[in-house]
Parts: structure tokens; sequence; C-alpha cells
């Protein structure tokens, strides 16, 4: 049976040319868009993206911009103390459970894959604590490997929004934007949705009267 869609969404059928020019137009607005978390190796985003939960990006780095100076293997991380690294993030939001779940992720991979962070879906979705959106994060940033399509809040927000679907879960919506994007676009139309619901389409208030997108949006104007 097909979701209801909830009556803060405005549906509408989508077409090509519809679909074509919202990712063109976010394209021309944010031809360098790009994850915002600081990482240099794969094992770093990973721990970044669990910080990132619920918490600012710009936190985030200024948090991680010393711990990945103490933390710099795997085994660091699956052999600190719990109350240690709490001390370590202290200043990220739900610091207690995001640090056991980093110790548990890191514990994982040091046993199940020789300190090495996987490079395919199906091995990232068998890590404690990481789900396809924290996988799609990695391994589209981290390795070049795309199976996938980001859906944080911002991209499930607009693109119910844009009428590409009804759907609340974000393994549903990824599915359906899977179908509706060409795979070498997956990456970065979410980096650049991010973008665009960071600066213009905010979930509390819409900027529609200065939005670009507005001609090709069935929200524009009635979201709220």
């Amino acid at each position: 049976m097909m979701e209801q869609v909830s009556s803060t969404n405005v549906a509408a059928p989508k077409s090509l040319e519809q679909v074509q020019g919202i990712v063109e137009e976010l394209e021309r607005l944010y031809p360098a868009a790009k994850y915002d978390l600081n990482f240099s190796t794969p094992l770093e985003l990973l721990v970044a993206t669990q910080l990132a939960a619920q918490c600012t990006d710009a936190r985030v780095n200024s948090v991680t911009s010393e711990l990945f100076r103490k933390y710099r293997s795997v085994e660091d991380y699956a052999t600190a103390s719990q109350e240690e690294f709490e001390q370590d993030i202290q200043k990220i939001t739900f610091y207690r459970n995001k640090a056991k779940n980093i110790r548990a992720a890191c514990q994982y991979i040091f046993t199940q894959h020789n300190g090495e962070v996987p490079r395919t879906m199906a091995e990232m979705v068998k890590i404690p604590g990481v789900a396809r959106k924290t996988a799609n994060v990695i391994l589209g940033n981290a390795f070049g490997v795309t199976e996938g399509v980001i859906v944080d809040t911002h991209v499930g927000r607009l693109v119910r929004r844009f009428g590409w679907t009804q759907h609340e879960d974000p393994v549903k919506v990824e599915q359906e934007l899977m179908g509706l994007i060409p795979r070498e676009q997956w990456l970065s139309f979410a980096h650049r949705t991010i973008y665009h619901g960071r600066a213009v389409c905010d979930a509390r208030k819409p900027r529609c009267a200065d939005c670009t997108l507005a001609q090709l949006c069935p929200s524009a104007f009635k979201a709220p």
C-alpha cells in the first residue's frame, strides 16, 4: 500500500524535464559542492560522519582537528577506553553514545577487516552503527565508489518537496532517486541538494521567493 503524503508535502507527477531541470540548476548553483567534513583517510571520514549526526560540521571539524592527531589507526580507536574517548569528543552532541558506537565500529573493522575500512556497500553496512547513508558518504567521498545516493534530512526534505517521492524512509527515498538520476550524478546531486537545503530550502521557512528552483518545484510557496 502506498504511503500517504504528509500535509507538509505537495505531491506532483514528476517529468523527465522537471528532474533534469532541477539537477542542472543545482549544478549551476553549486558547481563545487562537496562533503564538508574534514578528513584525509577513509577511517577519518567514518569517524567524522558518525560524530556529525545531529551536530554541525563546523563543530565536528573543530574536534577532529585534534582527534585525528591522537587516533591514527583503527586499533587506536578500538583499544581506547570508553572514558578517555568520551573526554576526547565531549564537545560533540550525544558524545557518550557516539564514543561507544565508534569504538564498536573500529573493533569490528580491526577484527573482521584487518584494520582496513571496507570498500563495498555489503561490507560497510555490517559495521556496527553504519547504515546506507554513512556507507554512501564513505564509499563515494573516500573511495570514489558510487553504490547509492546519500539521503540525509536535507535531501529527503527537498526531494519530497520536488514531488519525487512520498516516502519518509531514507532507504525508500534512495531507491527512488537511484531510478530518477543518472548514476554518475548520484554523489554530486546529494552534495548540491544538501547545500541548497542549508542555504535556501529551510525545513521551517523555505525562502521560495529567492529560490531559482521555484518554477520547477510543486511545493514552492506552499511548504511551511
